[in-house]
């Protein structure tokens, strides 16, 4: 693997993690700036993509009632596993944290990529920051049947 992802902290690695989230929210798909960051940011765990020179590649973050947001990967970088990566991390720590039901406002664009890890979507689609979206949940809870 040419990358790797790790948790970081919002206060230590924010300028990494903007960096991503600016050129594929706010150059890419035009969010407005103003938009792009908010106060969740510095009460969330985030998680970074660096390549091996240590470049920032890929982020994502996982708000304290888990949602799931913020999910970047350079153009670059895409199609090599990154994003699925940063999921798998994101729900790595969702699991950790205790959390059963993860929801996540997925771009339409990117539903299969979710459906693959195994979320499933619920109601239609909307617009937020001007791109269309589905909310999808995954439950990390227990399976009926399965015991402690």
């Amino acid at each position: 693997m040419n990358f790797v992802v790790m948790p970081v902290g919002w206060d230590e690695y924010r300028q990494e993690l903007n960096a991503v989230r600016r050129v594929v929210f706010i150059e890419e798909q035009r969010v407005p700036e103003h938009l792009e960051t908010d106060a969740w940011d510095g009460r969330s765990l985030h998680v970074l993509a660096c390549d091996l020179a240590q470049n920032p590649i890929g982020c994502g973050r996982l708000l304290p009632d888990g949602h799931l947001g913020r999910m970047a990967v350079l153009n670059a970088w895409r199609g090599q596993g990154v994003g699925r990566a940063i999921l798998a991390r994101l729900l790595g720590l969702a699991r950790e944290s205790g959390m059963n039901n993860i929801e996540i406002s997925a771009q339409v664009h990117a539903l299969e990529f979710y459906r693959k890890a195994g979320f499933k979507v619920y109601g239609d689609v909307y617009e937020e920051a001007g791109i269309p979206h589905c909310t999808m949940h995954l439950w990390l809870g227990l399976r009926r049947g399965s015991s402690l």
